[in-house]
């Protein structure tokens, strides 16, 4: 009897391993050393949809920076005159990717030489950017920019600027690229998602940034 006694008992250790696994994925994910940039590269959802793609990011949000309006609206930037970027905020675990890993995959997807716009989207809301919050970080955008004007043999026009209140985009724009909703659109009734692909092709946005880039072009499918 004493001996069965002090067995243990085989619910009670499983239930044991399994609070020991969950303390240590606990622990492990408040360890994450998570960092945010925020990087304006034409179309937000493009940009979302490339950076959502690469190990290490946690998630990415579109919407709008670097303007004189609070809380401004999707119409109300795409007009034009509050100053502001389609800009997407990248949650990233940089024990994962680094920025300056992230920063060079950025200008490898865009076309830095072009300063009214990217691809299709024509005006201020659609221009490049890169926004730092600190200057370790403008370090390594400005780093980036150099190694890319480099690489390109081109003079890189995509300003480095202070971040400034990130203001994000209604639910309609976010995740776009994957969205299930049917929306109609000039090719008839389509899936955001669908909507999303043909709009990216029919831009040229992937020719272009293969034509600059070449193999480089790390998301041109």
């Amino acid at each position: 009897m004493l001996n069965s006694i002090h067995k243990p008992r085989p619910f009670l250790t499983a239930l044991a391993m399994a609070v020991a696994i969950l303390i240590q994925c606990t622990t492990q994910a408040h360890a994450r050393d998570v960092q945010t940039v925020t990087v304006a590269g034409g179309c937000f959802w493009c940009v979302e949809s490339d950076f959502e793609s690469v190990k290490g990011v946690i998630g990415a949000q579109s919407g709008f920076m670097g303007g004189s309006v609070a809380n401004p609206t999707y119409k109300q930037v795409t007009a034009g005159g509050t100053g502001h970027y389609e800009a997407v905020k990248i949650r990233y675990d940089a024990d994962v990717v680094s920025l300056d890993t992230l920063l060079e995959a950025f200008f490898r997807s865009v076309d830095p030489t072009d300063a009214g716009g990217q691809f299709c989207d024509r005006g201020e809301s659609y221009r490049t950017a890169i926004f730092y919050s600190n200057n370790a970080e403008k370090r390594v955008a400005e780093a980036a920019k150099a190694d890319a004007q480099a690489a390109l043999g081109r003079t890189i026009v995509t300003p480095i600027l202070k971040a400034g209140p990130f203001y994000a985009a209604d639910a309609y724009h976010q995740d776009y690229y994957k969205g299930r909703d049917i929306i109609l659109t000039r090719f008839g009734p389509r899936s955001k998602a669908e909507a999303y692909k043909r709009y990216r092709a029919a831009c040229g946005r992937d020719a272009r940034v293969r034509e600059l880039w070449g193999s480089a072009a790390p998301f041109a499918s």
